[in-house]
């Protein structure tokens, strides 16, 4: 049986496009007949390094207009109905680890799709507890051993060297899809070209 053509798919909790994706990107792929990497990392760090201090769509405020009209003609396009939470970007580094904690586990999609739902389709804070204990559940998790793990110098280490890795192959933003040859597609709207370029090679 061949192998499966694999797809990295780096998204940050914090990113509005991310969730557009990771609520659309299983069955794409899976009709496509590619296996998904799910990878989260902090673009915190990589904004810092060009010298922002938060989102380019607070810094830019056209950008940021534009960006949350775009938002809602585009969930509409999928049947989704979008929220902009009280407070924007949020904290994602809890979220982040605790996404890490749940890869060998199996539930890092699951728990992902849950709380990217829970930020932008209803508002909520995911730097709060109940909302990151909501997400977790719904993923199967049990939220005592999860929190754990994601406190353990191995996460936070993995979690540092995931975000590292992507800056060092060049990504800026937030979703960036990778393909086993290297090549990056940057935004939700570049996820059916990189699923085609992952199990096609063009």
């Amino acid at each position: 049986m061949p192998k499966r053509p694999v797809l990295d798919f780096w998204y940050e909790f914090a990113s509005t496009y991310s969730c557009l994706s990771a609520l659309r990107i299983e069955a794409l792929a899976e009709e496509a007949g590619v296996t998904l990497r799910w990878r989260p990392f902090l673009l915190g760090p990589i904004f810092a390094a060009q010298g922002w201090t938060t989102s380019p769509f607070n810094l830019f405020p056209n950008k940021g207009r534009y960006m949350w009209r775009d938002m809602a003609r585009r969930g509409g396009r999928h049947g989704l109905t979008f929220v902009r939470p009280e407070t924007f970007p949020q904290n994602s580094l809890i979220a982040a680890r605790l996404a890490l904690a749940g890869r060998e586990a199996g539930w890092m999609p699951a728990f992902s799709k849950a709380l990217f739902r829970a930020q932008f389709c209803e508002g909520r804070n995911i730097a709060e507890e109940a909302v990151l204990n909501a997400a977790l559940k719904a993923a199967g998790a049990d939220p005592g051993v999860a929190y754990a793990a994601s406190r353990s110098e191995e996460v936070k280490g993995r979690l540092k060297a995931e975000t590292e890795y992507a800056k060092s192959i060049g990504i800026f933003g937030a979703p960036t899809f990778v393909t086993e040859d290297g090549e990056l597609f940057w935004g939700d709207d570049r996820l059916e070209e990189a699923l085609d370029w992952a199990k096609d090679g063009c």
